[in-house]
């Protein structure tokens, strides 16, 4: 499967139930989230801002998408504060070859902010993710059960450390057009 195919079958809307366990605080939460999940133009002034910003890359990106969120966490207020009940980032495929290349980021998964990420489809037709920032590592690995059924999982560690901060495990049906909520 090259990338391309990967978030051509991940367009659409899907709902969400993640599960999370913070070491670091020693909790364990919920989510239900909307996820929207759409194809952009490489011409889209998003898009080439972005790239412009990363003006620096060998290869061509392509098929550009944008994630849009909405969550409802069972910690309540609390995860207001710490995590981002709705919003969204775009993402940036720059292919290396067909399995393999960066994932450019408007906005990390692990710490908010622009970041450039390797992303690798293996074998069994997953998408792996895996992002170095200032102070940790996201390790995500994206799967299909079916056609309108995904799996996602991360693991954020320490940077520098084999320390785990933060595991999650969430499973994502995909909103049929007519549906209710």
């Amino acid at each position: 499967m090259k990338i391309e195919h990967f978030i051509a079958q991940s367009e659409g809307t899907w709902r969400s139930m993640r599960s999370g366990h913070s070491l670091a605080f020693q909790q364990f939460d919920n989510i239900i989230s909307n996820i929207k999940i759409e194809l952009l133009s490489t011409k889209d002034n998003e898009i080439t801002s972005l790239l412009d910003y990363y003006s620096n890359l060998n290869s061509k990106p392509i098929s550009p998408f944008r994630i849009s969120w909405e969550a409802d966490s069972d910690w309540g207020e609390q995860a207001s504060e710490t995590d981002l009940a709705s919003g969204s980032s775009i993402f940036i495929p720059v292919p290396k070859s067909n399995s393999t290349g960066l994932m450019i980021r408007s906005l990390g998964y692990a710490e908010r902010q622009k970041v450039i990420c390797n992303y690798t489809l293996l074998p069994n037709d997953s998408l792996e993710l895996i992002t170095e920032y200032e102070n940790s590592i996201a390790e995500e690995q994206i799967w299909f059960a079916s056609k309108n059924v995904r799996c996602r999982s991360s693991i954020i560690r320490i940077s520098g450390s084999s320390g785990i901060l933060q595991t999650s495990f969430a499973s994502e049906i995909r909103r049929m057009k007519g549906s209710a909520n």
